[in-house]
């Protein structure tokens, strides 16, 4: 029984801390990037719509170094939480939107300050790489 208890709370961790983990991230549809990020089908100048720097992950499912990309990502989530969002676009689901930036090969980085202009990057880029750029692009430190 003393087992059973033990199972039960670990399960409860694991299951609570899932849920809080997936909301790091924030997957978008087409429609969502068009009001949360950039209406490029209003809009020809840049204007970035959010309030908060952003990281946009252009992946898809089944692309290794997209997978090895994620947990990377969801940890910078949490360093840098209440500073910046990343969000994800699935670009096999949203084609239109891929396809509107050019998204050719997978993974592709977009990195939105608030102010200037979006700076892409391409690639799996290791952690140091990254929290440089979200530094420097995102944050301007």
């Amino acid at each position: 029984m003393k087992h059973f208890k033990l199972y039960i709370v670990a399960f409860f961790c694991i299951l609570f801390s899932a849920e809080i983990y997936a909301e790091d991230v924030t997957y978008l549809t087409t429609e969502q990037f068009k009001t949360r990020v950039f209406d490029y089908t209003k809009n020809k100048q840049w204007k970035y719509e959010g309030e908060t720097p952003c990281i946009i992950d252009f992946y898809t499912t089944w692309c290794g170094p997209c997978k090895r990309l994620s947990p990377i990502l969801e940890e910078l989530s949490e360093e840098y939480c209440g500073e910046i969002v990343i969000y994800k676009v699935d670009t096999e689901r949203e084609r239109e939107l891929a396809a509107a930036f050019g998204i050719t090969s997978i993974p592709t980085l977009l990195f939105c300050p608030v102010e200037g202009r979006p700076q892409i990057a391409k690639g799996l880029l290791p952690k140091d790489v990254l929290k440089q750029a979200i530094e420097e692009v995102l944050l301007k430190k």
